[in-house]
């Protein structure tokens, strides 16, 4: 790709006349060798309904003998989805789930009370190398769910809802839109959407939800007198119809919800309504209380510092 996001978050406001009221702007940020660009939290908009991370990992090629080691870490009171467009990661976590995301799947990891898990290479893809690129969102759960009994849903592409629309192809990954419901089991009202569309097109946003958003993944994408033409987050105002138009040929994301009951806490890979609960989790992990990943136990991620 040749543009490179921005080390500090960068907001800027639209007019109180449009539908759109921010454009977020990637943060270039390193995961174990793996290029990402963070759009959230951003300091202005920490979270798009439940959606309180979002990570694109970046398009990179591998040379052979390369590949990405997420080594074990743990996460509370969140839920963790990955979506690949291309390569292949292996997820393994401390239920003794071991699952190999492909292309056009959905992986949904609620922690809950705590969960450890790896992202690996395969061993056998890691020796011929491979193209990789993908999304990593975090939905944080609502308060009467955050100490629930952790859990791993895996389903396939074929198992998600697809809808064709005048010049677009539309994926429900989560939750409801455009009249089709996706399997995957969630906790509160939300929408995750991977779309595809044809210039000249227009694809119009759920209306259903409060709040909305639109993630530029490539192509270019008009709303208004706003052109999205690189990845950027835009997040819309509620009570707004907002329809993109498309400019070239796009694939982009479609994500939000209702707003969650009350504010959180982010910490490293801890999420909560309660900065107690945080700082147990943190002692936890410090102290090896967290359950270990029963196939992949030898290494993990300390506790960071700070």
């Amino acid at each position: 790709m040749s543009w490179m996001p921005s080390r500090e978050p960068q907001c800027h406001s639209l007019s109180a006349d449009d539908g759109l009221d921010m454009v977020i702007q990637p943060r270039a940020r390193d995961l174990s060798g793996l290029a990402v660009a963070r759009l959230l939290p951003a300091i202005e908009r920490k979270m798009v309904g439940p959606f309180i991370f979002f990570d694109h990992m970046l398009a990179q090629e591998f040379a052979p003998g390369q590949g990405i080691d997420v080594r074990p870490h743990p996460h509370i009171a969140l839920a963790t989805v990955t979506y690949l467009f291309e390569g292949e990661l292996v997820h393994r976590d401390s239920l003794g789930t071991e699952q190999v995301i492909r292309p056009g799947a959905i992986n949904w990891m609620t922690a809950g009370r705590g969960i450890v898990h790896s992202e690996r290479t395969d061993s056998q893809k890691r020796q011929g190398g491979e193209r990789f690129h993908g999304i990593q969102v975090w939905v944080a759960l609502p308060l009467e769910h955050e100490e629930t009994e952790p859990f791993f849903h895996h389903h396939a592409q074929k198992e998600l809802p697809v809808v064709e629309g005048p010049g677009y192809t539309a994926r429900v990954l989560i939750g409801g839109a455009f009249g089709q419901t996706s399997p995957v089991r969630i906790f509160s009202p939300m929408f995750y959407v991977d779309v595809e569309a044809q210039a000249g097109s227009s694809v119009e946003l759920p209306h259903d939800y409060e709040e909305r958003a639109l993630y530029l993944v490539s192509g270019s994408v008009r709303y208004g007198n706003q052109l999205f033409e690189q990845p950027q987050l835009g997040i819309f105002k509620k009570d707004h119809s907002i329809r993109l138009h498309i400019q070239s040929d796009a694939r982009f994301i479609l994500l939000g919800g209702a707003p969650l009951d009350g504010p959180r806490f982010i910490w490293w890979n801890f999420i909560s309504s309660s900065k107690d609960r945080i700082e147990q989790a943190k002692l936890d992990w410090k102290e090896g209380r967290f359950p270990k990943v029963p196939t992949d136990s030898v290494e993990f991620i300390p506790l960071p510092d700070s």
